[in-house]
């Protein structure tokens, strides 16, 4: 039997791109923050059409996702020049 291999698993569910930006600790982390929303993001938009949630389910976890975004973009100190 043959073993399945985690990690090609893990960078098939869960990709991800590299920065390009100016490379500071604080962007890293909000670009990997950005990255996971979308993610997360798309998984919910294709529960909500697969008629798995609910509209309004679908529309309340995105909520929080964008507060977290928000916050983490506030905690992190970046300034507006990175509109999100």
């Amino acid at each position: 039997m043959v073993q399945p291999n985690y990690q090609d698993r893990n960078s098939f569910l869960y990709p991800r791109n590299r920065y390009y930006g100016q490379v500071k600790p604080e962007n890293l982390v909000f670009n990997a923050n950005l990255q996971e929303f979308a993610q997360r993001v798309s998984y919910i938009t294709n529960l909500e059409t697969a008629g798995k949630l609910s509209t309004e389910q679908a529309f309340r976890q995105l909520e929080v996702l964008w507060k977290q975004l928000e916050s983490s973009k506030n905690q992190l100190g970046i300034g507006s020049d990175i509109s999100v």
